[in-house]
């Protein structure tokens, strides 16, 4: 295999990481455009790397690690975004956000404190609320607020968190890419 296409799920990562900090000074800019464009680029590369990985074989620790961190930075990148672009849904809905946001840093702190590191689970609910407050992003940027994607995605983005904190309690050692709680209960992860 190629050396550069070993490492494109990692690069996808790193790309998003690194977008973070400009989607935020381009917030700080108000220049909707260009942070609405490079948050949807960054988006889809969190669905291609993972994607990549897969279908390669290429999955790793590290990549596990990387896209955890990259998924932070975008999540907190996008929220700075809705707070410049969009204050009246952080207004109208500062509880359900709040929720979500303070569901993924306690999901964070835990896994620090229990395995010195980001959980990395990737399960399937993760990926499902990941995709759904992806298109509900996508969609505020694209043609504003609309109500049943962003309930949807925050709905299943706090399951999502209880699962992982669930997932926190029941797995003495860090492993990434955890099918699910149901998985892990019946010895199938």
């Amino acid at each position: 295999m190629n050396a550069a296409l070993r490492h494109l799920p990692n690069a996808l990562s790193l790309a998003r990481l690194f977008a973070a900090p400009v989607l935020i000074v381009l917030a700080w800019l108000h220049a909707e455009r260009a942070f609405a464009i490079l948050l949807v680029a960054a988006l889809v590369t969190d669905v291609l790397d993972g994607w990549v990985a897969r279908r390669l074989s290429l999955q790793s620790p590290l990549g596990a690690t990387l896209d955890s961190a990259a998924d932070i930075t975008t999540l907190v990148a996008a929220a700075v975004g809705i707070a410049a672009f969009h204050p009246q849904v952080w207004r109208d809905y500062s509880i359900a956000i709040a929720a979500v946001l303070g569901g993924w840093l306690i999901v964070c702190v835990v896994a620090l404190v229990r395995y010195r590191r980001l959980s990395s689970f990737h399960t399937y609910a993760a990926k499902t609320a990941g995709y759904a407050l992806g298109f509900f992003i996508a969609a505020l940027f694209a043609f504003g607020f609309v109500p049943w994607l962003f309930y949807t995605a925050a709905a299943l983005s706090l399951l999502s968190t209880a699962e992982e904190l669930l997932l926190l309690w029941k797995l003495p050692e860090w492993r990434a890419d955890v099918r699910g709680l149901w998985w892990v209960m019946r010895g199938k992860c």
